[in-house]
């Protein structure tokens, strides 16, 4: 008998383009994917934050290059790309919240949650995608969505829409792109220890709705989210696309 081969994890010889890259799940993503090999392209707004991430990566032995860039410029993002090699993976981390009653929804935080978190994405995604069909590349796109893309929240009316949103781009850009070999999926955490979440989780009303609604009966953890990164970059996942892979605790089994 003659048993298959695994899957590989390992991501030598590919370049991964991660936004959002110096903090929370962005930078749990770039870590991951430069401990599996990947050479890591690590896009933020601010450069001194990068040239941290940069050094912390040279000291591990990872390779890395920072690139200080706001994903919401579409010019600027459009141009970055075609300036640079066509990436294998491109992981989009970049995010924004403003959490509050639907009631009490401005128009200008309406548009500024819809500008990074949807807008920025659909065309970080075509500028990735676009480059990887040129060279010929079966990469890999992947955004960082949300549970919350997937069921409601209190108080994140707005925060729900976008997430929901990148859901259904998702779904028509992987078919779409199916053809050229071009994947791209959703990764889909629960609340998750980050600088981000640190204010929801302060209150203790709050946390215990949260601890209560996760069925593995804690708050995520960034170490929680870098597997699932690798295996969604990486060809073990070489047969997914247009989907969603919620690393919830339970959250949305109900």
């Amino acid at each position: 008998m003659k048993l298959p081969a695994t899957p590989a994890f390992t991501l030598h010889g590919k370049r991964a383009l991660v936004t959002g890259a110096t903090s929370g799940i962005g930078l749990g993503a770039a870590t991951a994917l430069a401990r599996a090999g990947a050479h890591v392209v690590a896009v933020a707004r601010r450069p001194a934050p990068l040239a941290d991430l940069a050094q912390a990566m040279a000291d591990e032995g990872l390779s890395c290059e920072t690139l200080a860039l706001d994903i919401g410029d579409v010019t600027a993002t459009r141009a970055a790309f075609e300036a640079m090699e066509a990436p294998d993976i491109v992981v989009n981390s970049a995010g924004l919240a403003r959490h509050g009653p639907a009631l009490d929804t401005t128009p200008e935080d309406f548009d500024a949650v819809m500008h990074v978190n949807l807008r920025a994405a659909y065309f970080l995604s075509t500028a990735a995608a676009r480059q990887m069909i040129a060279a010929g590349k079966r990469g890999a796109i992947l955004h960082v969505s949300s549970q919350m893309g997937h069921v409601g929240g209190i108080d994140r009316g707005v925060y729900c829409a976008s997430k929901h949103a990148i859901e259904g781009m998702v779904k028509a850009m992987a078919l779409e792109w199916a053809k050229a070999g071009v994947r791209i999926n959703t990764l889909c955490p629960t609340f998750i220890r980050t600088p981000l979440g640190e204010q929801t989780l302060k209150d203790p009303a709050r946390r215990a709705w949260i601890e209560d609604k996760i069925k593995l009966g804690r708050v995520g953890e960034i170490e929680d989210i870098m597997g699932a990164v690798v295996y969604l970059c990486s060809e073990a996942s070489a047969l997914v696309t247009g989907t969603s892979l919620l690393v919830d605790g339970g959250w949305t089994a109900d």
